[in-house]
């Protein structure tokens, strides 16, 4: 199963970060559940990016409906990673997020690509609450544009 990227997402935030020898497994390539920290971490930065260094406060936050990731190529240590996140469809209390991963050394080769729905709660009574007005101040935005950063096709087999 392949779940599709939308073309109609808004590049919010962009994040470098170096792999490290202890997330490759027993066949040499980067661990696939790597692939979801290093989503999360593009997540956790955005979000404290415009939320005044705050992930969640003591009163709201986000929590995760559903997540997935499309693996294309096998990441290789060493090296630089680039994860690109994208938000679309803002809704009242939600709103989804995909990340493209690519090598530095490799712009525009996209590894692998993912997303989650990230849903804002009380920390109270875990119920739904608005999401923060700096994220619901994306929606109407324009969205970025299809190109290199598009999710490769499945190699033929």
């Amino acid at each position: 199963m392949r779940f599709e990227i939308p073309d109609h997402k808004i590049l919010v935030h962009e994040i470098r970060f170096p792999m490290h020898w202890g997330e490759m497994d027993a066949l040499g390539h980067i661990n696939n559940a790597m692939y979801f920290r290093y989503m999360e971490q593009a997540r956790v930065t955005w979000i404290a990016s415009i939320n005044n260094g705050q992930v969640n406060s003591d009163d709201e936050g986000p929590v995760i409906a559903n997540t997935f990731c499309n693996f294309y190529r096998p990441l290789v240590f060493p090296g630089d990673l680039v994860a690109r996140l994208y938000v679309a469809n803002p809704g009242r209390t939600s709103i989804d997020t995909f990340v493209n991963i690519e090598r530095a050394d490799e712009p525009g080769t996209v590894y692998a690509a993912g997303g989650a729905t990230l849903v804002w709660v009380s920390m109270k009574d875990g119920r739904p609450v608005p999401l923060p007005s700096a994220i619901k101040a994306l929606e109407g935005q324009l969205p970025a544009l299809p190109g290199t950063d598009k999710p490769p096709a499945l190699p033929e087999k």
